[in-house]
């Protein structure tokens, strides 16, 4: 069993960063891919960036070049750096756990999922 908690949303102006946090407790973090997913109003929940338990990671063409993912396993945390924001990457953020080698996309094969957390981007 493995639970998660996001931190680091808030209202930040088109062009500024924020820094997701997503700390987990329970067993063998480290063994986990980890993803984060956002969901927009009347939207479906989609992928936005995975890292491995390797370390090896995987964004959507939404976010490359912009977000960066990263894990620190010692604190059982997992990151998302958001720079350049959008209005559109207004959404409900998840951070999401999966019993995988390699990072997956798809909702449907994560285990455990956070609460999220509201970032909202304003013009």
């Amino acid at each position: 069993q493995v639970q998660l908690e996001e931190s680091g949303g808030g209202l930040v102006q088109a062009g500024g960063s924020l820094r997701l946090s997503c700390s987990a407790s329970g067993r063998a973090f480290s063994s986990y891919a980890m993803g984060w997913f956002r969901q927009a109003p009347g939207k479906e929940r989609e992928f936005v960036a995975g890292i491995s338990w390797s370390e090896r990671t995987s964004y959507a063409d939404s976010g490359k070049g912009r977000f960066t993912i990263s894990r620190d396993n010692a604190k059982n945390t997992v990151y998302l750096q958001m720079n350049s924001l959008k209005p559109e990457d207004t959404a409900v953020y998840y951070c999401a756990a999966a019993r995988t080698a390699v990072v997956v996309t798809a909702p449907a094969l994560y285990n455990y999922w956070g609460q999220g957390t509201q970032v909202t981007v304003s013009s």
